[in-house]
């Protein structure tokens, strides 16, 4: 009974997590719409989420000295680099494209270990790729020769390279576990990637020319005005800090299988929402090609080579084998969405 409930209650935070991270574009792109430079929406949500985050970033203040590579690559990639795409792509492009593009990375990482890292890859992941591209093709309706942005869409592919990015780093580490050294926790990795990532955004965002005066105004959600700092809430604290957090906690307590089915449920949420909330209404052929790239995306990621030793953000106080696993379905679950987010 106590195992049932303990597994509920990991779905239900799992659930509440592709919820919040699905909602950060439906509540950015009104913003944006009303008058804030996409980057600018992005430092806004980097810079509160790590206000919000700083006890945690005392608290494991040791990362900075033990995986500083680490952190970097969190803040430059996982952090500034798909967020800064993701919401310039929705700038330009539906919420729903944007998202399914940027769910091509678990293919893009197969494509990095088949020809950069020369390893074989399955069968299996082979036809995980062919599925997700061909969704893909559905998605930006290829047969009326690209109707959609074609610099959003090159925007959205961007966010999804900057998550391949941290996979692939997220792998180099993967000896150290093997050593039986400890892994750092993943939410120290998330508060100090969110502090590396509003330095990096402050530099780029230049914030200080941000028209302030929008926040204190409304911004139109298909037709209903919403005031625009309860937007900017909705984006820092459940799309940012509660998205991550409930994210890390369900994705160690269920099997890695499990966390990618639901990661994906992130986009499917985010097409909803957007459908609902902002009137962005996908064709039957793009339901279809949405369908096929989260199905691809599914089995890609699930047919990824492993590395004996596991990636360098797992939880801590687990197993060396469990450890492994549940520590790549935490990195995965950090970067759903653009994850970020997205």
């Amino acid at each position: 009974m106590h195992a049932s409930q303990g597994r509920s209650a990991s779905l239900g935070l799992a659930l509440a997590s592709a919820f919040a991270f699905g909602g950060s574009g439906v509540a950015a792109k009104p913003l944006i719409e009303a008058g804030l430079d996409p980057l600018h929406v992005v430092w806004l949500r980097v810079a509160g989420a790590a206000l919000v985050m700083l006890p945690v970033a005392w608290r494991h203040r040791v990362l900075v000295r033990s995986r500083p590579i680490l952190l970097l690559g969190f803040g430059l990639l996982a952090v500034a680099g798909v967020q800064a795409f993701y919401f310039a792509a929705i700038s330009r492009v539906p919420v729903g494209v944007a998202l399914l593009v940027e769910y091509l990375a678990p293919a893009l990482v197969l494509g990095w270990v088949r020809f950069v890292q020369r390893r074989p890859v399955s069968r299996g992941a082979a036809v995980g790729v062919v599925l997700a591209v061909g969704g893909l093709t559905c998605v930006v309706e290829i047969w009326s020769g690209l109707s959609f942005d074609v610099v959003g869409l090159l925007l959205a592919l961007g966010a999804a390279c900057c998550q391949v990015g941290y996979f692939v780093l997220s792998d180099q580490g993967s000896a150290d576990s093997a050593k039986g050294v400890e892994p750092p926790h993943p939410v120290g990795v998330i508060a100090y990637g969110l502090l590396i990532g509003t330095v990096v955004l402050t530099v780029v965002a230049r914030p200080w020319g941000m028209d302030w005066s929008v926040l204190g105004g409304s911004a139109g959600m298909d037709g209903t005005d919403v005031p625009a700092w309860l937007l900017l809430v909705w984006i820092v604290l459940i799309s940012t800090v509660i998205a991550y957090v409930t994210g890390v906690i369900s994705v160690r307590l269920l099997s890695p299988a499990v966390a990618g089915v639901v990661a994906c449920l992130e986009a499917v949420i985010a097409t909803v929402l957007a459908w609902v909330m902002l009137g962005e209404h996908l064709s039957a052929p793009q339901l279809i090609g949405g369908s096929m790239v989260l199905i691809g995306a599914f089995i890609a990621q699930s047919a990824t080579p492993k590395t004996p030793s596991g990636p360098v953000a797992s939880g801590r106080g687990e197993g060396h084998t469990a450890g492994s696993d549940r520590g790549r379905a935490a990195v995965e679950g950090e970067l759903s969405a653009g994850r970020a987010a997205t």
